[in-house]
């Protein structure tokens, strides 16, 4: 009598999707675990630029909102870095460690291994932006007043939706642009922080200056949690929480469409030609 290996159930649609996204979320969590130097590195650095910030507008005699203007955007930038390094240069890395073929011959969805990418990241980035507004506020003495916890939630998920989705569709055009992804990382760090707003109210760069730098989702979340946590905050403010809240969500739809699309192209490029290097004509 011949004996049979049992089958094993293979998951589809979501159900694939889902174990995808919890199948690579998980060594992003464990990871940080073993390099828990890395931790004290991103919680003290940014600290420092925070308080070189902060002893500049005590100098020059700046309303007391701009020093917690400051510790929020501090700690706001542990999630834009982990967008630029950990999302959109992901595949460009996957790819010269000979990782990329296998994620493109899987039968999952390329959204589902980066949106897994994603939220094991912004775990430990969680917790570092937590940390630096503690130390921060303490250091610093930062009175934060939330009037809305449920409008401010709301704002940081729209936000990290869509800042994200921005990170899922550049992650093609870095691995499309190939060599050149090092240098776009490195380029778009500083500027970002400057035309975000990260330590001083984006208001003050101009009405224009500052709606084009709205398509960058940190630009307007931001504004609106400054807005929501310190209740003097509104007069600095660029646009009505209401109004930015609106622009979030069509940031949100705006990346993740354009993200799936991207992939999509991405995956077909492969198939059709067989490679996705630097090489290709």
């Amino acid at each position: 009598m011949a004996i049979t290996a049992p089958t094993i159930p293979k998951a589809s649609g979501w159900k694939l999707f889902l174990k995808t996204v919890i199948a690579r979320a998980y060594p992003r969590v464990i990871g940080q675990q073993r390099e828990k130097s890395w931790m004290f590195f991103d919680i003290f650095l940014p600290i420092l630029g925070i308080a070189a910030y902060v002893f500049v507008y005590r100098a020059i005699g700046a309303p007391e909102e701009y020093i917690g203007f400051v510790v929020m955007g501090g700690a706001m930038t542990a999630f834009w870095l982990n967008v630029l390094w950990s999302m959109s240069s992901q595949l460009y890395w996957e790819k010269e460690q000979g990782n990329l073929a296998l994620y493109i011959m899987a039968p999952n969805s390329m959204m589902a291994i980066l949106l897994g990418m994603a939220l094991g990241g912004m775990v430990a980035t969680l917790l570092r932006a937590m940390v630096i507004l503690v130390i921060g506020g303490w250091l610093f003495q930062v009175r934060f007043m939330v009037a809305n916890f449920g409008l401010l939630i709301l704002v940081f998920f729209l936000t990290m939706t869509a800042l994200y989705g921005l990170g899922m569709m550049s992650a093609s055009l870095f691995l499309l642009l190939s060599r050149e992804a090092w240098h776009l990382a490195n380029l778009a760090q500083e500027p970002i922080y400057l035309i975000s707003g990260f330590y001083f109210p984006v208001k003050n760069l101009g009405f224009w200056i500052a709606l084009t730098a709205s398509l960058i989702p940190l630009t307007m979340g931001l504004d609106a949690m400054r807005q929501l946590v310190f209740p003097s905050a509104a007069q600095f403010g660029f646009l009505d929480v209401q109004i930015e809240i609106l622009g979030l969500l069509i940031l949100c739809v705006l990346f993740l469409f354009g993200a799936r699309s991207l992939l999509n192209y991405m995956e077909k490029l492969a198939i059709r030609e067989g490679r996705l290097t630097e090489s290709r004509r």
